[in-house]
């Protein structure tokens, strides 16, 4: 449930003292773990910048903070805004700017769409034009991502009423709907796009489509596929949709292999694309004679390869132990006028090191470096798995110079691959270098590091760690707090001095006593 209208502005508002606003360009997501959190929103055009309106952005949303906090109704508080003296944002990119602070709440988005659109249409802005069509989407955007469709619906009718409803807009409503399981309405609102006088044409409808696969509702994207056939003729790029579905999602290789036999069954010739995500799926797999194989029918057919194609095919070789001609098909890229690029490297790096060859590696990397590409933070991960922990804090080192990371997913890898190493002291000199690379501890990393200890026996330690996490404001973990208690009521008569954790004498230097983090 979405906190409180008052103080999730005023949560906003303190965030904004603390952190820097972030860029026009800024509304690509990051993937995170839960599928509802994820979306294919961003803008297909950047904004402005506007660097010196930070200012202006907090007493934007301090303004409205204060008008809801006083209203008893949204309606209300829309009211008040109306009827103050303050003005709407000076800029389009202003109030895009603010929707996404405020994006974790879809009421207080609501609000100040709506605000800005009455005032867009009481200056007279014909068809609400000084609007961004950006914040409109956004805003349905928000909505649909905190599970508040009724908001999002109130702002495709309030788009219509202004006649600047777009077929974006709906599809985000799908995507958004796809992203929380609910297919049959995703294909409803695919349905309703003529009730709004919008054409559902085959683009959209592949949008639908792809929404579907995204979400892993793939076997229901294939079937709307093929029973809308009528309306949508089939035709390879809609296969080759859900083929990615099979090869990137979940790389199933048996449904790879049905839905081939399947465009073959509906007399779909596969295209370019279509060997692409065959090969790179075989490859992922390590199935080197089926990679070659369609590469050389890719070839046959009259298709040209691109660097994905031969990117898969460096895998698979090194993988397969072929290191001699996955260095070929570097020789290959070049006579075909292409330019291998840090993922072509990358794709013999990475299973080199993931054979423990790391000599090997090495020079790749230095031949790599020597061309003029720079590493990617994944090239610095494929040797960062393997590496002990001296050779491990080198590396971060190296990275940081290079300007290449480490980042807060470093950080987790290496936690967790120590934690599976039964190196708990390793894992926790990762975790005290966190804070020299300015890496605060989010909750999977308090998770990591509890779990782990405690997997090992150390209890005592893991209940330093989790008081620490609460401490930072993270919610505690059921599961964690049962077997705490249990642990603490076994060992009551333990208790040494003032200190609450102080059960049993830890040793080792890397088992000193826990500060909390700033």
């Amino acid at each position: 449930m979405a906190p409180p209208l008052s103080s999730a502005l005023r949560r906003h508002l303190r965030l904004t003292q603390h952190l820097p606003f972030l860029p026009s360009r800024h509304l690509s997501l990051s993937t995170t773990h839960s599928p509802s959190d994820q979306s294919d929103f961003e803008y297909d055009h950047p904004l402005p910048p506007a660097p010196d309106d930070d200012g202006e952005l907090t007493s934007f949303l301090r303004h409205i903070s204060h008008a809801s906090s006083a209203a008893s109704s949204p309606k209300d508080a829309l009211s008040n805004l109306l009827s103050s003296s303050r003005p709407s944002p000076a800029s389009p990119s202003l109030l895009v700017r603010a929707l996404w602070e405020l994006r974790r709440d879809p009421e207080a988005v609501a609000l100040a769409l709506r605000w800005g659109d009455e005032c867009s249409a009481t200056s007279g802005a014909e068809g609400a034009g000084s609007l961004p069509v950006d914040a409109w989407h956004l805003a349905i955007w928000a909505a649909g991502r905190a599970g508040r469709f009724d908001l999002a619906w109130a702002v495709v009718r309030r788009m219509q009423r202004r006649g600047v409803l777009t077929r974006r807009a709906m599809v985000i409503m799908m995507e958004r709907y796809a992203a929380v399981n609910e297919v049959n309405k995703a294909v409803k609102t695919f349905d309703a796009m003529e009730r709004f006088k919008l054409e559902a044409d085959q683009t959209v409808f592949y949008s639908l489509v792809r929404a579907l696969c995204k979400s892993k509702n793939i076997e229901d994207a294939e079937e709307l596929l093929l029973t809308r056939k009528k309306f949508f003729p089939l035709t390879a790029e809609g296969f080759n949709i859900v083929l990615d579905g099979w090869c990137n999602i979940f790389t199933d290789v048996a449904e790879v292999k049905r839905v081939w036999r399947e465009m073959s069954n509906c007399c779909i010739s596969p295209d370019g694309t279509s060997y692409t995500l065959m090969v790179c799926c075989f490859s992922k797999v390590g199935n080197l004679f089926d990679t070659l194989r369609l590469y050389d029918e890719m070839k046959k057919r009259g298709w040209t390869p691109g660097i994905g194609v031969y990117n898969s095919l460096a895998y698979v070789l090194t993988r397969e132990n072929c290191l001699k001609d996955a260095k070929n098909v570097l020789s290959k890229i070049a006579a075909e006028g292409l330019q291998p690029d840090v993922e072509t490297y990358n794709s013999i790096i990475v299973p080199l090191c993931g054979s423990c060859k790391l000599d090997e590696a090495r020079k790749i990397m230095e031949d790599m470096i020597m061309k003029g590409i720079v590493p990617t933070i994944s090239t610095y991960h494929a040797f960062l798995k393997q590496e002990g922990i001296d050779e491990t804090l080198q590396l971060l080192k190296k990275m940081k110079e290079d300007g290449c990371g480490p980042n807060s997913d470093t950080f987790l890898m290496l936690i967790d691959k120590f934690i599976q190493l039964n190196e708990c002291g390793n894992a926790l000199r990762v975790w005290s270098e966190m804070r020299r690379y300015d890496i605060r501890p989010a909750y999977v990393h308090y998770m990591a590091v509890i779990q782990g200890l405690v997997k090992h026996g150390c209890v005592p330690r893991a209940l330093e760690y989790y008081d620490e996490m609460k401490l930072n404001g993270f919610a505690s973990d059921p599961i964690l707090d049962k077997e705490f208690k249990t642990f603490l009521l076994a060992n009551r008569d333990h208790w040494r001095g003032a200190g609450k954790y102080n059960l049993i004498p830890q040793r080792g230097k890397h088992f000193t006593r826990r500060t909390i983090m700033p």
